[in-house]
């Protein structure tokens, strides 16, 4: 079931040494508290430790207990306290109150504060302001990346979306670019780096003010390209429902870090069971990237197969037996297991969805992409989303909705949602203003149609004598141009033609065929055009800050295609989707590349939104 490729695609490089790198380095960490000690971990923390260095280990290395941090009264008695946490000024504060409660009733204990994946100055301040700088010891666990699987990095910074595009707060810029070296150094030198986005610029810059003079050693590299992309370049694709396998996955049963924690209704047992969700899974490997349409005919038949190769112990004699026992009988138990496994989450995702009417809410999203039928795809989602307010649902659906409905229809719609606010609850006002603000709430002026808008906005960018547009109305010039875009890139396939999602010809078949995700368009664009000549128009549109640099190949070289050439690492900045992933694998077998993603957080609709929801919402 697994599609197809070019079979000269190149190996991808072994990146189990960014793990072994961060192990060693938060082992001599530890150690610089010498004798027992108990170890306080930040909660989203938890789950990437364990990839890295599980209680084994930490135990090996004198850690007595665990704990996670709660922000209350600690009960440790230890006297030896190590807090290994994010760079969070409420954090630090509650450190704080703990060493200043110990000093307040005469105890003495010491303290080490390992920030990952860096420490900012404003944390020290607060140790400083609270009168404890010099009672505890700060560290830096410098652990950028962690690999996901073959081809999948992430530095695990779902913050940084919220950070840079909304807040434009710059401080995970240097972090970004710190990862990059750290791939560059491994695995480098690349050959082009190439980029569109004030982001994807910034942490250019990072990467190479980094860079020493020497550090570019005479070594073979291992990647060849490298492209950086800013997440508000598509917000049209993390918007877009999913439907390959891994997407729904982590729609339904949300992957972190590579793993995934399934319930009782999965594993028809009292006991939920956590897994990892990899190409080391082969039943998994198999069907990630596959149109969920697809998946219970591969299921049926792998189940069909298996019990054929059970049955050819039928007839064995003693000697056959203990080989088929040997050899095969392990290897066979476990793929039942798994197959077990994606058959019950099949069934829930098949449960769930049927249950949101995603069928319709598929039909309404892809047309609203294509442009038909925009009132009776309004009028549904206003109704979808009365039901909701009626039924006291999570606001994150209802702005889900709403999104999608201005998103995909390019941010301008026939009425003012900003007004109607009040439907919805007041508590989500700045909610709302943060939608606003990042550009995915748009306001149609009265009597103005879409066209007179774009009209408008293409006149004053082309319009020199404008002056510099302000970061606010340039925004509104790149998020209002979907459907030029869309025309020019051909991101929607004709309409009228079949589409066999069993054989896809193209990347449009992680949305059941009626949508090519832009950022991976793009991507593709510029790789077969060595750059950005011919999207000059696409660029203006985007606003988009894009890049080529040559870098540390000649350019004869550069267009010899060996294998390190055709290694591709795309860096999504401000987080990416599973379909987009699949979208990247797609490409890599039609054109014979391997794309490695490296992106700062795995995501979708819903943590897209919970990004920007307002915290008391």
């Amino acid at each position: 079931m697994a599609h197809t490729g070019r079979r000269d695609a190149p190996e991808l490089p072994d990146f189990s040494l960014l793990k072994r790198l961060a192990r060693d380095q938060l082992i001599y960490l530890l150690e610089q508290l010498p004798g027992k000690k108990d170890l306080f971990i930040d909660a989203d923390l938890m789950s990437l430790l364990d990839r890295i260095a599980n209680v084994t280990t930490l135990k090996q290395h004198e850690v007595d207990k665990l704990y996670k941090v709660e922000l209350k009264p600690i009960v440790s008695t230890s006297d030896q306290l190590c807090f290994l946490i994010r760079p969070r000024i409420q954090t630090v504060k509650w450190i704080a109150d703990i060493v200043n409660s110990d000093k307040a009733s005469g105890r003495f204990r010491r303290y080490k504060i390992i920030f990952t994946p860096q420490k900012f100055y404003a944390c020290e301040t607060v140790l400083e302001e609270q009168g404890v700088y010099g009672d505890v010891t700060t560290d830096e666990w410098a652990f950028y990346l962690l690999p996901l699987d073959d081809d999948i990095i992430s530095l695990e910074l779902p913050e940084f979306f919220r950070d840079n595009f909304l807040e434009g707060d710059q401080r995970w810029v240097t972090t970004a670019g710190s990862a990059l070296r750290l791939v560059y150094s491994l695995y480098g030198p690349f050959s082009k780096v190439y980029g569109i986005g004030r982001c994807a610029k910034m942490v250019y810059e990072s990467w190479r003010d980094q860079v020493e003079d020497g550090e570019q050693k005479a070594r073979q590299p291992e990647i060849g390209n490298v492209f950086l992309i800013d997440r508000d370049v598509d917000f049209v694709t993390p918007l877009c429902s999913q439907v390959v396998y891994e997407g729904l996955v982590d729609d339904i049963f949300r992957i972190k870090c590579g793993s995934v924690e399934f319930g009782p209704e999965v594993t028809s047992s009292d006991k939920s069971l956590k897994v990892m969700v990899n190409s080391q899974d082969k039943v998994f490997n198999e069907i990630r990237n596959e149109h969920f349409s697809n998946v219970f005919g591969f299921l049926s038949q792998k189940a069909r197969n298996l019990q054929t190769a059970y049955d050819k112990r039928r007839g064995m004699d003693i000697q056959q037996m203990k080989t088929f026992v040997s050899e095969e009988l392990k290897g066979l138990k476990q793929e039942h297991r798994l197959l077990s496994l994606h058959i019950g989450a099949s069934e829930c995702i098949m449960k769930k969805k049927t249950k949101q009417d995603f069928q319709e809410l598929l039909k309404t999203e892809h047309s609203l992409l294509e442009g038909f039928e925009v009132r009776e795809c309004i009028s549904f989602i206003e109704e979808h989303i009365n039901r909701q307010v009626r039924q006291h649902k999570q606001s994150k659906t209802i702005v889900v909705d709403l999104l999608r409905t201005q998103r995909c229809r390019s941010s301008l719609c026939s009425y003012n949602l900003i007004n109607r606010n009040i439907s919805y609850g007041i508590e989500h006002l700045l909610t709302f203003a943060n939608l606003k603000q990042i550009g995915l709430l748009v306001e149609q002026q009265p009597g103005e149609t879409l066209t007179v808008m774009e009209s408008k906005v293409g006149k004053l960018v082309n319009d020199k004598t404008a002056g510099k547009l302000t970061d606010a109305f340039s925004s509104l010039a790149k998020k209002s141009n979907f459907r030029a875009l869309s025309k020019r890139l051909v991101l929607i396939p004709k309409s009228g033609e079949e589409y066999d999602l069993r054989v896809p010809r193209d990347m449009a078949y992680i949305f059941s065929g009626a949508y090519i995700p832009l950022s991976c368009k793009l991507i593709e664009q510029v790789l077969e055009r060595d750059g950005w000549t011919g999207l000059e128009e696409v660029t203006r549109m985007l606003n988009g800050h894009e890049f080529a640099v040559t870098g540390g190949t000649n350019g004869t070289e550069a267009r010899i295609k060996t294998d390190p050439q055709r290694i591709i690492l795309v860096m999504f900045l401000g987080g990416c989707t599973y379909s987009e992933i699949s979208a990247l694998r797609f490409l890599g077998r039609e054109k014979g590349y391997k794309f490695i993603v490296l992106t700062t957080a795995i995501t979708n609709s819903a943590r897209l939104l919970e990004a920007l929801l307002d915290n008391h919402a």
